[in-house]
């Protein structure tokens, strides 16, 4: 199986409520975490569909789905460390029920920091990661209409790691396009 066919086959989570995301897509992740991070160049992450700014719709049919997923998905490397790369995937469940918004941050993240959220450099929160693979972690959040009005009407966003409970590292990340984007995903 390709790169794009791994990244996309993710995007299948058919029938997931938000109560069972966890659970049942971890391994969803783990397909994901471990074909964004790994040797695979931009373009190989599924067909582009559209580009909105600074956001990009990628999609593909994974083996096994009855339809195409689509996801929006953002990558960043941080201003100070060249080296340390954060990867935003927004899509919405195949069931149409979620929105999902998952981060694959880079190995060596102090774990029970989580991943911090600035809006607007005002304090969002802070999500957990679900498991970390050979190439990075992963965070998830379900999407609420609040975050997602609050991504959609932000100027600036900034992803925080930790690799001490003393030292973030931030991503700043783009927002121009987002809101576009979002509107136009399957």
């Amino acid at each position: 199986m390709g790169p794009a066919k791994q990244i996309l086959k993710s995007f299948a989570l058919k029938g997931l409520a938000a109560k069972g995301l966890a659970a049942k897509g971890l391994a969803a992740c783990a397909v994901l975490a471990a074909a964004l991070l790994g040797a695979v160049p931009a373009h190989a992450q599924g067909a582009v569909r559209s580009v909105h700014g600074d956001w990009q719709i990628r999609c593909d049919t994974p083996p096994g789905a009855q339809s195409e997923q689509c996801a929006l998905i953002q990558s960043v490397v941080a201003e100070d460390r060249s080296n340390a790369g954060l990867t935003v995937i927004v899509l919405k469940t195949a069931d149409q029920k979620s929105r999902l918004m998952r981060v694959v941050a880079p190995l060596g993240v102090l774990l029970p920091s989580g991943l911090g959220l600035k809006l607007d450099n005002v304090d969002v929160g802070r999500a957990g990661f679900v498991r970390c693979l050979p190439n990075g972690c992963v965070a998830e959040v379900v999407m609420d209409d609040k975050l997602l009005n609050q991504l959609k009407t932000a100027k600036t966003a900034t992803f925080i790691i930790f690799e001490t409970p003393e030292e973030g590292i931030g991503f700043p990340l783009s927002l121009n396009g987002l809101s576009e984007g979002y509107d136009k995903l399957p």
